[in-house]
């Protein structure tokens, strides 16, 4: 199975350096939406939710400390663990928030259900690590997924097109 950090890295080699905050918020969005359209997870790796929105612990220990990341923090990451599958998901990510900033990425994430949950349980200590569960991304994604679907689909701008091409 792939890594959070073979994850991290395919989106550093595709868009380039980029600030550590945003490869976190498209490590997320990838596993997310990977649990929606391929029915399981791309990683192991558990993602937390942080105050600046979800973070993936293990990831942010190989980075603390560096403000911007590049395809060489990543390095010593195979390349092949990567299906093309998955590598298709990802990039159908990067077509959609690869261009947003950091901020906007964590503002976004703080908007959205699966942070909101269990950011409430870390709260109120019903949680230590205020972990995002799987469970929680792949129905909240879903619904949008099906929301962005009844809206007004076209091929071009909704996931449906992005990762059937």
């Amino acid at each position: 199975m792939a890594t959070a950090f073979d994850v991290a890295r395919y989106i550093l080699e595709q868009r380039g350096a980029m600030p550590a905050m945003k490869v976190q918020k498209l490590v997320y969005y990838a596993q997310a939406w990977a649990l929606v359209w391929d029915g399981g997870p791309l990683f192991a790796e558990p993602i937390e939710a942080w105050a600046n929105g979800p973070v993936c612990r293990e990831l942010y220990e190989a980075h603390k400390g560096r403000v911007t990341l590049s395809p060489m923090d990543f390095a010593e990451c195979p390349r092949e663990r990567l299906s093309e599958g998955q590598r298709v998901a990802i990039d159908a990510v990067l077509a959609v928030y690869g261009d947003k900033s950091a901020q906007w990425l964590s503002e976004q994430t703080l908007g959205e259900t699966p942070w909101q949950h269990a950011r409430a349980r870390l709260m109120r200590r019903e949680g230590l690590s205020g972990e995002i569960s799987v469970k929680a991304m792949a129905d909240y994604y879903a619904s949008t997924l099906k929301q962005i679907e009844a809206a007004e689909p076209t091929r071009e701008t909704d996931f449906v097109g992005l990762y059937a091409y």
